[in-house]
């Protein structure tokens, strides 16, 4: 196997299912990878695991945006070709430099009422 350097790799699976061949193996393994990529995501970047609802109306509504939530990641991660890990820090970063921008404008204008006055 190949991965995502570019380097060869030997990925061992085990099953107990005795009538599988690595083929068949290999294609179940894909699919039960991308169950995890999507726990994974959806704990991660859709905050999922931090809910901290007690009822099961506000339970089912965390859960339901957090599906949302995941659902738009899904649009950026097909429009940007950016997972769902970078397309988050590239995010946090346009919106750390929004507020640094805002911040700057604000202690220019305090700076300049201060002047004036």
């Amino acid at each position: 196997m190949t991965d995502r350097e570019g380097k060869s790799s030997v990925l061992y699976l085990v099953t107990s299912d005795l009538t599988l061949d690595a083929s068949a193996m290999l294609a179940v393994y894909k699919k039960r990878w991308k169950i995890e990529e999507f726990h994974k995501s959806i704990k991660s970047n859709a905050a999922f695991a931090k809910s901290p609802t007690k009822r099961v109306r506000t339970q089912s509504n965390h859960f339901f945006a957090t599906l949302v939530a995941f659902i738009k990641m899904e649009v950026v991660r097909v429009s940007t070709r950016l997972n769902h890990f970078a397309a988050k820090a590239k995010l946090y970063q346009a919106a750390l430099g929004t507020a640094m921008t805002q911040l700057s404008q604000m202690n220019t204008a305090s700076v300049l009422a201060h002047i004036t006055s």
